[in-house]
């Protein structure tokens, strides 16, 4: 009788497993979020009101300290000033120093050449005083002209946003205002891009075709769309699949809102980060025999992502990286 029992326990294990969920909402990029994001891979993206926030970038060719070096040899180089530093404090203490060392060398002390120094002393504080009061000047006239000649974030006639669902009758995913801002974010050694109308209908049409040829299993095909660091992780994906004798599926991708989180360039390419909330079908299937072993082909449901892609000056809109919601 216990052989018996535990022959059927056994049995009831092998039968839950077969018919237990593969990959919760597995689809392109397996809900996970990894790629490279240039200078910006591990700064978190400004909020959008599609993804407010986002998780960190878990997988990525670069690494932390690559952006960072960059950083801190460029916030250190301008600290190079001999032992006082530079500027007009290592004026004020070389002279200190000077008059000390004068004193000791004709005898009298550390502090005797100081009296001598009375004098320059009092002509070398009105100078720091004037200075001062220069720069404060300057600084003033500076911020002023900075802040009329500023144009307005969210305006902009070659700026656009993607559209809620309800504001597709005014022609398509996209209105005719800006929503996402120009932001370049605050990342080394980068600039603000404003990216046209004909850029988010790349953005929108490679959603659909990356997640079709992820599909299909067609790294090929795949390669004409993403970075090589992304095809090298959905071809390993899709080799774990077929190595548990399933495919993932995925059909009826339909953009429904989206906001540009960031857009900017640096050593020579643009970046562009897209918050994406999409509609789709997502299931896995036996190989063979298509049993469906997870999700369900016949009802749609919801994801929400952060897309990065790049192009080289001149070149093609690709996916970098894919980030999803903290």
């Amino acid at each position: 009788m216990p052989r018996r029992l535990a022959a059927l326990a056994f049995a009831s294990l092998i039968v839950g497993a077969s018919f237990a969920p593969v990959d919760a909402d597995a689809r392109a990029g397996r809900s996970s979020s990894f790629g490279s994001r240039g200078a910006k891979t591990f700064s978190a993206p400004p909020p959008t009101a599609t993804m407010p926030n986002a998780a960190p970038v878990q997988r990525s060719v670069t690494q932390p300290g690559q952006a960072a070096g960059a950083q801190s040899a460029a916030q250190q180089a301008p600290r190079r000033g001999g032992m006082f530093g530079g500027g007009l404090g290592a004026g004020l203490l070389g002279g200190f120093l000077g008059a000390g060392l004068f004193g000791m060398l004709f005898g009298g002390g550390l502090m005797g050449g100081l009296g001598s120094m009375a004098s320059i002393f009092g002509l070398l504080l009105q100078v720091a005083l004037i200075f001062i009061a220069v720069r404060l000047v300057m600084g003033w006239f500076a911020r002023r002209n900075s802040q009329q000649q500023q144009p307005a974030a969210a305006a902009g006639p070659s700026g656009y946003r993607f559209e809620a669902p309800e504001e597709r009758t005014r022609g398509g995913m996209f209105g005719s205002t800006f929503g996402g801002g120009l932001g370049a974010g605050a990342g080394p050694a980068s600039e603000p891009v404003t990216l046209e109308k004909a850029d988010f209908d790349v953005f929108e049409r490679l959603l659909g075709e990356v997640q079709q040829a992820w599909s299909d299993q067609d790294i090929t095909r795949m390669r004409s769309l993403a970075t090589p660091e992304m095809v090298e992780v959905f071809a390993d994906d899709v080799a774990d699949d077929a190595s548990r004798g399933v495919i993932n599926r995925v059909s009826d991708v339909k953009l429904l809102q989206g906001d540009l989180a960031e857009a900017w360039r640096e050593g020579g390419r643009d970046y562009a980060t897209v918050a994406m909330r999409y509609e789709l079908k997502d299931w896995t299937e036996e190989q063979g025999s298509g049993r469906v072993v997870d999700g369900d082909r016949d009802a749609p449901t919801e994801a929400a992502e952060l897309w990065t892609f790049v192009r080289a000056s001149g070149g093609r809109w690709l996916l970098s990286a894919i980030q999803q919601s903290a």
